[in-house]
């Protein structure tokens, strides 16, 4: 494919997702170019990016739910034992990093980081594979290939990302009312972090801590949306890049550059299951 479009062409074309959505004057619609997924605006949704991580979260639940219901005493299998080697991993931190009493969060940070990893994983499929798979589907039923985009790693769209984070956030939400009810909650808000015995004081400083606080509050799932998003996008972007290459140094940095990656992805998903652990932890506890 890329010897038949200009580079710039190319890597739009990669980095350009699946959209349906609504274009004005046009109506619903696949989006035939960047330029129309653009136009699209909030009125899209990224089809490959859905598919593959409900793809790849069926997948996960299946592959556990399949160990779990084989799972022996004796001997294990290399399956089970790597799954159990997961689970370990995944209970241990949480042990070290959750002061609560929850039974949400073991399971949370188990599917947290197997299903970032799982997603994060698909970086490492031959860049060309799958779109070209995709537009020869697409040629096949009428469609030009060059405008048939198919993205497969969940990961590189900060939709994804910032959807998981928020889901996060909202359960940052509710364990810390339910930890300090409501009074407490909105008290944490606005009460710290400058306190006065000065009732009057006080009150003026209601708006510069509400404003301190809720900063703080809001950046934690933006920044951990969009660190996931940042590093994979970029991962991805030096692959597309490498592809662009003639094809003996393209071998020459593609493999060293794919098991320096494999580390990348395997780091985004702990980091984004801890930070998920600490957040949720400070969440409960009825400490400032």
């Amino acid at each position: 494919m890329a010897s038949e479009q200009t580079s710039s062409e190319y890597i739009s074309h990669h980095l350009t997702h699946w959209t349906y959505g609504y274009l004005p004057g046009e109506g619903w619609k696949v989006a035939y170019s960047a330029e129309e997924a653009g136009q699209m605006g909030f009125n899209a949704i990224h089809l490959d990016s859905m598919l593959w991580s409900i793809g790849l979260g069926i997948l996960f639940c299946v592959m556990f739910w399949m160990v779990a219901k084989k799972v022996t005493s004796g001997v294990p299998s290399k399956t089970q034992a790597a799954v159990e080697l997961i689970v370990e991993f995944v209970d241990n931190n949480v042990r070290d990093s959750y002061s609560g009493t929850s039974k949400l969060i073991a399971p949370l940070a188990l599917t947290i980081f197997v299903w970032i990893f799982l997603m994060n994983l698909m970086d490492l499929v031959p860049i060309d594979f799958i779109p070209s798979l995709a537009g020869q589907v697409g040629a096949a039923m009428g469609y030009d290939p060059h405008h048939v985009f198919f993205k497969i790693v969940p990961t590189t769209d900060p939709n994804i990302t910032l959807g998981m984070s928020f889901a996060v956030f909202a359960l940052i939400i509710y364990y810390s009312i339910k930890a300090k009810g409501v009074g407490g909650f909105i008290g944490e808000l606005t009460l710290h972090p400058f306190s006065a015995k000065n009732p009057i004081v006080q009150i003026i400083l209601i708006p510069i801590n509400f404003i301190l606080e809720f900063v703080t509050l809001i950046a934690k799932p933006v920044s951990l949306g969009l660190r996931l998003f940042g590093n994979m996008y970029a991962g991805e972007l030096i692959f597309i890049l490498i592809a662009l290459m003639p094809f003996w140094i393209q071998w020459a940095l593609s493999v060293p550059w794919a098991i320096f990656h494999i580390l990348i992805i395997t780091l985004q998903a702990f980091v984004f299951m801890m930070l998920t652990i600490v957040y949720m932890s400070l969440a409960s506890s009825t400490e400032h």
